[in-house]
């Protein structure tokens, strides 16, 4: 037996209904069937942003986090890309060497060892027999290997010498001087405190992982007493820090970003709650620093007091927080395409599958448009300041207003709460901002500086997962501001850090303590 849907419009009786009356009921019918029709384009829609947010969540589960899409060699105007990187090249000026402008070439395999490692000959000898009646011996290498050689702890033990003075009928002990130490009588010396933070904070070895280590070397090195160690030596390097600090801010550009830290034990917080580590990068002219932050809060007082006597440029994503700064100082802000291009390449990848011959979708026209800016960055990467800022001004301006136009034309055309209409409002809200770099040669397309910085710490989160104090993640940032800016300046980690702590106990003067810097350290 068929049913009657409970919804299904019914029919009025019309006999006996005069013209006007009739007329009415009409009307009311029609509007009914408009309002139900509404109610079915807004559930279509509805739906179709559900759709997509469900793809985008698988995505971001089981694919690939690269941003890098299956289908982006095949989009068009790639061969109009290539035409405008070669007319970048045939406009350099005559006298630009060509050395000044080498063609980056593919990384090639390294044939042999370095000349820089330890070597130790072996000689595969004849026996006396073998080389009896010879005219002859000579040698030829048929081999190198590679060994290594295992970590060992081994005890130093300090023998101080003492003198013994007799004057007037009574005795005087002179001794020899004791090395000056960070930590005082702690029994870890600068070699082992190198070796615990740049394993942890370079290489994302947890300091429990260490502890068996050092368990299998022969000897208990408690994860206590190492954390104890570390937050110890925040104060220890806090005055080169500071020196960091105020040397970045004497630069005119930056480049500033923040990440998620889990921290236990915090005042007024959950443990579950967000705390955040904040970086900045950048500093004068040969003197580049990466500076890290921890501050339970977002808010934009944070930027205000890292920044505090800064004057010049700050590159950032679309967060709000750095307002107050720019507001505050005086900053001239610029956006990162990066963080722009991000959100087209989801909304590719959560749209529907389409087949080969398929029409692009908007996200992927916004993506072509971008990918040329990108190509014009590659192809002036090895040009000067000067020379940069004139191909920006003659070759990327246009594209950024062709491609303003193509935003402010089709955006309308998407629906509201699609993720490609997300990334068209956030491009067109950002646009002054992201603008902003072809203002000078020097500055960078995006902020990739400061998220390059933060991925060494995001990795170690995932390793070591939390912090347990406020103290242990102000101690984190400071490890992470020396690993990153001894990588920035040239400098392998390890080496960096057990310099200073070789130092910085007698680092009394403010000339020494500025010799520590990593401009002016001299590694052997």
């Amino acid at each position: 037996m068929k049913s009657t849907p409970d919804n299904a419009l019914k029919t009025p009786d019309l006999n006996g209904l005069s013209t006007a009356e009739m007329v009415a009921v009409i009307s009311g019918l029609q509007q009914q069937l408009a309002s139900k029709e509404d109610a079915i384009q807004r559930r279509d829609a509805r739906i179709e942003i559900l759709e997509e947010l469900l793809r985008h969540k698988k995505i971001q589960q089981f694919a690939a986090s690269s941003e890098k899409l299956p289908n982006q060699i095949l989009l068009f105007d790639e061969v109009e890309l290539e035409v405008e990187i070669d007319e970048l090249r045939d406009e350099l000026p005559d006298d630009v060497e060509e050395e000044e402008t080498p063609r980056r070439s593919r990384k090639r395999r390294q044939r042999g060892f370095s000349d820089t490692l330890l070597r130790e000959r072996i000689e595969l000898t004849l026996s006396d027999e073998e080389k009896a009646g010879a005219s002859k011996t000579f040698f030829t290498k048929v081999k190198e290997e590679l060994e290594y050689i295992p970590a060992q702890l081994k005890v130093l033990e300090y023998w101080q010498e003492k003198a013994v003075f007799e004057q007037d009928g009574e005795e005087r002990i002179v001794a020899a001087a004791r090395p000056a130490r960070p930590l005082g009588k702690c029994i870890a010396t600068p070699s082992l405190l190198a070796y615990l933070i740049t394993s942890k904070y370079a290489d994302g070895l947890p300091l429990y992982r260490q502890e068996q280590m050092f368990q299998r070397l022969g000897h208990e090195v408690s994860r206590t007493s190492m954390a104890h160690w570390i937050i110890r030596l925040n104060d220890v390097f806090q005055p080169l820090i500071n020196l960091m600090r105020e040397t970045q801010n004497s630069g005119d550009y930056l480049q500033a970003d923040e990440t998620r830290i889990q921290v236990l034990k915090e005042d007024g917080k959950t443990a579950q709650s967000d705390k955040w580590m904040w970086v900045t990068r950048g500093g004068p002219p040969g003197k580049p620093s990466v500076l890290f932050e921890y501050d339970p809060s977002r808010g934009g007082k944070v930027p205000v007091r890292l920044l505090d006597d800064f004057q010049g440029i700050l590159q950032a994503d679309g967060y709000s927080g750095y307002g107050q700064v720019c507001a505050t100082n005086k900053l001239t802000r610029i956006g990162c395409w990066d963080h722009a291009r991000r959100k087209y390449v989801e909304a590719s990848r959560a749209a529907p599958a389409k087949g080969k011959k398929g029409q692009p979708s908007k996200a992927d026209v916004a993506l072509s448009h971008i990918r040329k800016l990108y190509a014009i960055e590659k192809a002036a990467r090895d040009l000067s300041d000067a020379e940069r800022y004139r191909v920006r001004q003659e070759k990327s301006l246009p594209l950024l207003n062709a491609f303003k136009a193509w935003l402010e034309k089709n955006a309308p055309k998407v629906m509201k709460g699609l993720l490609t209409r997300q990334a068209m409002d956030y491009t067109l809200n950002q646009w002054d901002y992201l603008v902003g770099y072809c203002e000078r040669g020097d500055l960078k397309i995006s902020n990739a500086g400061a998220e390059n910085a933060i991925r060494p710490f995001a990795l170690g989160r995932k390793a070591w997962l939390f912090a347990d104090t406020s103290q242990g993640a102000k101690a984190s940032a400071t490890c992470y501001s020396l690993i990153e800016t001894a990588k920035a300046n040239g400098l392998e980690p390890s080496a960096y850090i057990h310099h200073v702590l070789e130092r910085i106990a007698e680092s009394d003067t403010l000339e020494k303590l500025e010799a520590l810097l990593p401009w002016n350290a001299e590694l052997p």
